[in-house]
């Protein structure tokens, strides 16, 4: 009788907790097919109009391509400063690379209003400003922290009888980082591409920093417009970046197991 009341006082937890967590998300795709341009929930008719005015506006299209850019530049950047330094960490155990290891990892932690002071500092002694590249640079950099972990994780999880056995084949070290390391650590690799991608779309304080309204993101486009005035518009913006959130997650979830990837055992 009292594990039948525990796991019904769990579940009845995790259902509730599940509600808590979707019912902005429904609240704001419900205000996104509202027929009137009052920001209300429940919606008093249904309509489409928002989403047609979204994609018929040059300016929201243009920030949404750009961020989309960003996200894409900035995982690859990401991914390729983080690999090659979790790749001598694995092979050598480099002091030297882990001290990288550890300064590339710092600007996760810091508060994103410090980083982006700090990059906007940076592009303006630079005399570079307002630029798309410097968003891709600065969000390469804050979230690089993502892919070495990740990397590392997946380097670790290599079988070193794998590698003892191709040296013993007369593989040499390229041959083995590209024939054993590479194919065990590529759902890693894909899977942090993703999450950067993912965090540099939803990141705001650091592309309004650094490039201002002269290269706008979806996030900032959002914020402009809260200045001026709540429309449903706006919450057609926030419907598409979660649709991409979840076909991101669920393209990770598809490559291998999400808290595998993340270092849990299984």
């Amino acid at each position: 009788m009292k594990h039948i009341v525990r796991s019904s006082g769990q579940n009845s937890y995790l259902v509730a907790l599940a509600l808590f967590l979707v019912a902005p998300l429904v609240v704001v795709a419900g205000i996104s097919v509202s027929s009137s341009a009052q920001m209300t929930f429940p919606p008093s008719g249904t309509s489409l109009r928002w989403y047609a005015g979204f994609f018929s506006d040059p300016q929201w299209i243009a920030a949404l391509t750009r961020s989309v850019v960003i996200a894409i530049g900035a995982s690859a950047l990401a991914t390729s400063i983080a690999l090659p330094i979790a790749y001598v960490q694995w092979k050598t155990g480099s002091r030297l690379a882990k001290v990288i290891g550890v300064l590339a990892g710092i600007p996760f932690v810091l508060p994103p209003v410090i980083l982006a002071v700090l990059y906007l500092l940076f592009w303006g002694t630079m005399n570079h400003v307002g630029r798309i590249e410097n968003v891709v640079i600065s969000h390469a950099v804050t979230f690089a922290a993502i892919p070495l972990v990740m990397i590392s994780l997946g380097f670790s999880s290599i079988d070193h009888s794998l590698v003892e056995a191709a040296r013993t084949m007369g593989a040499r070290e390229g041959d083995i980082l590209r024939t054993v390391a590479l194919p065990i650590i590529m759902p890693f690799i894909a899977s942090s591409c993703i999450f950067v991608a993912i965090f540099s779309l939803n990141e705001y304080i650091i592309a309004f920093m650094v490039a201002g309204l002269t290269a706008q993101t979806m996030p900032v486009k959002i914020f402009m417009n809260m200045r001026t005035g709540f429309t449903p518009i706006m919450c057609v913006a926030a419907v598409l970046f979660v649709l991409i959130g979840l076909l991101g997650f669920a393209a990770v979830a598809r490559m291998s197991s999400i808290t595998k990837l993340l270092g849990a055992r299984e």
